[in-house]
């Protein structure tokens, strides 16, 4: 916290801290994998740069280069006992002066990192989840910045998902303003249809997400096609294919929407192959991309 490792317990703030009153706070989900070389962090460079463009969008000067922000993520993994850690970095305005404008107050930054296993409720691993088309629309660009990863946008999110698993779902699908899939509530979509992926553009609402771009570059490497189009909410009833991406959850495959079973309810052959070669990478098992994408704790 403020450039001090913490003790878990004594990682508090003040009641009137501005970000929980306001929501003025951007943050990151970042992974931390065992390998056979040891812990390694996934995409760290991507994940700090996207922390600062979020602070950059909502005027926020967090006070650390990319570099310490970086080594801070390696000492907090560090301090903790060798696990797979789920790491997160949040930069808040903090306690000052209560009002909307945040400005007055000093930004502070703090990363937490803990073992976070099940996003998405897992039973059988062949088994897809089960979706909802939500009845609340995803937030459009002209009322929240979309490029940063800011938790004013998941208000949004986790009504849509409570929604979700109040009426027996895993997880929600989320339409935009135009009507069109845009994403989960904190997940990118992908479809498979004739054994092309397709997702949604970015410009059209959906969180350029670390894990979507992993699957697309894994995707063009091994020579998949892919589209980046929109997606009708009636074209994901009839994919071969649906499987969701995000760092919390990873790649997973999604077996009914609005109860209607896409496939044969289970993990379909495209999404098997994209998870295998991201999982391979994660764990180090991929020269190619782990050279690249992984950094290591020791």
């Amino acid at each position: 916290m403020d450039g001090s490792l913490v003790k878990w317990d004594d990682a508090k703030i003040h009641v009137l801290t501005h970000g929980l009153h306001y929501a003025t706070a951007v943050f990151e989900g970042i992974r931390c994998y065992k390998t056979e070389y040891g812990l390694a962090v996934f995409r760290l460079r991507d994940h700090i740069q996207r922390l600062c463009q979020s602070a950059k969008i909502y005027d926020m000067d967090l006070g650390y280069s990319k570099k310490e922000l970086q080594d801070a993520v390696i000492d907090t993994i560090a301090a903790n006992k060798v696990e797979e850690y789920y790491i997160r970095p949040i930069a808040y305005y903090g306690y000052g002066k209560m009002g909307v404008n945040p400005l007055p107050n000093k930004v502070s930054v703090a990363i937490a990192a803990w073992k976070w296993d099940e996003y998405i409720r897992e039973g059988d691993p062949q088994e897809g989840a089960r979706l909802m088309v939500s009845s609340w629309v995803r937030i459009d660009g002209k009322s929240l910045p979309m490029n940063a990863k800011a938790t004013a946008n998941y208000a949004n999110s986790a009504l849509a998902r409570v929604e979700a698993l109040k009426n027996g779902f895993d997880e929600a699908i989320m339409l935009n303003m135009a009507g069109k899939v845009i994403e989960a509530s904190a997940e990118n979509i992908f479809i498979v249809r004739d054994k092309v992926l397709i997702t949604p553009p970015v410009d059209s609402g959906a969180l350029n997400g670390i894990t979507r771009d992993s699957v697309l570059a894994i995707s063009q490497e091994y020579g998949n096609h892919h589209e980046i189009r929109d997606i009708s909410r009636d074209e994901t009833y009839i994919s071969d294919e649906v499987f969701l991406t995000g760092t919390a959850s990873g790649i997973r495959a999604v077996g009914y929407i609005d109860n209607r079973t896409i496939g044969n309810g289970k993990i379909g052959t495209v999404t098997d192959q994209i998870k295998t070669k991201f999982e391979a990478i994660i764990r180090g098992k991929d020269s190619k991309f782990g050279k690249k994408w992984l950094t290591y704790v020791n």
